[in-house]
């Protein structure tokens, strides 16, 4: 809950509860100590107390044990220990009134930190946002009206940007409210693509992203991480921590770094920011197989970002909210033919890194290969079957959705 109290000088100040941090504080604290953390546990106990400088000192040392080394070997106990210490920060800015700087510290923990304090991240998180809404005037809200893509589209421009080929062959082939039980069938047990009609209208999501204003009512002030560079397999690749107000304004200026675009990719959105998860649904699709939703990531951006040729380990519903993007897809068995990178974390990536441009003296064959490709349009959900590849670029502002779910144990699929 969060609360109004007196401070010393009979002035009111704003406080919120940490009930689970309250409840593991001690466990938590030797389990740091127990991993050379004696310096944070001294200074997360002056935190506890109020200290702002020692809160942040131990948000530092955290900090600087999750960048130690590749993040899979980060110690899970430090992960908890860095969204203690953003607890311990943004209460102190709160109590202050300075809401931005807590949202900000309070996603940071969301992002970064562990997962053993974060029914108490998203509490506070819910009570700033509430205290920060109170005290915005109708003037700072906006009301331009302003979209992020309207309906003109030029055919003949876009072709010119796509890769050879492009929409030349086979077109994946499209359904109007396609049954549950012919999805099964025809598509999910015979592992083949199909883009499904008619079936977002229902999604809040689906009249609300593509208004700025919502956008920024409801996550202007929340941090989140951004992709910035042509694709992750470009060296100057790059991640960024930018509040969402800051990535719209790139997406609306136009602004492009000297290293590419900037994009949000594949990242968990609805779990940091609960209104936007309000505004979309799971398709009954992702039910197919008896199997589980694996994953729900966000995917948003300006016209021009790619995603390179990769394939993934689950079923996959693409649901286009806002914009339109081509789609190529080849099938899994020209694997051997795609070239995938040798190394563990790229093996799902294909040395075809640039389909604009393909490399024809390394890869003489790849122009030949069979693909069936689309332009996914608003309002339409692609499925991509587990281990087909995939090139996806963003013909406009694009605002997407992905659902990953896994294999059901008794699944008849081949």
């Amino acid at each position: 809950m969060s609360s109004t109290t007196a401070s010393g000088d009979g002035t009111p100040s704003l406080h919120f509860d940490t009930p689970t941090l309250d409840r593991e504080l001690a466990a938590l604290l030797h389990s740091i100590s127990e991993h050379g953390g004696y310096a944070y546990v001294s200074m997360a106990a002056l935190a506890a107390g109020g200290d702002i400088r020692a809160a942040e000192a131990a948000c530092e040392m955290a900090w600087e044990q999750l960048h130690s080394g590749p993040w899979h070997s980060v110690l899970p106990v430090w992960r908890d220990a860095y969204s203690m210490a953003c607890l311990h920060v943004a209460r102190h800015h709160y109590g202050n009134g300075e809401f931005r700087e807590a949202l900000r510290v309070l996603d940071l923990g969301i992002i970064m930190g562990g997962t053993l304090l974060r029914k108490d991240l998203d509490s506070a998180v819910a009570k700033v946002s509430e205290q920060a809404r109170r005290t915005v005037r109708v003037s700072e809200l906006g009301d331009s009206g302003h979209r992020f893509v309207d309906r003109d589209f030029n055919m003949a421009e876009v072709l010119q940007l796509l890769p050879i080929k492009s929409l030349s062959s086979t077109l994946v082939v499209k359904k109007s409210a396609l049954s549950l039980d012919k999805f099964l069938k025809d598509h999910y047990l015979s592992r083949s693509p199909v883009i499904i009609r008619d079936c977002m209208a229902h999604w809040p999501a689906s009249s609300k992203w593509n208004d700025e204003d919502y956008l920024l009512r409801v996550a202007g002030d929340r941090t989140v991480p951004v992709e910035v560079g042509k694709n992750y397999l470009c060296a100057e690749w790059k991640q960024e921590l930018i509040t969402f107000s800051e990535f719209i304004q790139r997406i609306k200026s136009g602004a492009c770094s000297l290293g590419g675009p900037t994009y949000l990719a594949q990242h968990p959105l609805f779990e940091q920011i609960n209104e936007l998860r309000k505004d979309i649904f799971i398709p009954d699709y992702c039910f197919a197989g008896g199997g589980e939703l694996r994953s729900l990531n966000a995917w948003f951006g300006p016209a021009g970002t790619v995603t390179p040729l990769h394939h993934d380990p689950h079923h996959n519903i693409l649901a286009q909210v806002v914009g339109k993007k081509y789609i190529r897809l080849y099938s899994s068995s020209l694997s051997e033919e795609l070239s995938p990178h040798s190394g563990t974390m790229l093996s799902n990536s294909s040395q075809v890194v640039d389909l604009d441009d393909v490399d024809e003296r390394k890869f003489p064959k790849v122009q030949e290969l069979e693909f069936v490709d689309c332009i996914l349009e608003e309002g339409e959900m692609l499925y991509i079957p587990p281990k087909w590849w995939h090139y996806v670029r963003s013909l406009t502002t694009s605002f997407s959705v992905s659902f990953w779910w896994s294999e059901g144990d008794n699944s008849d699929a081949s």
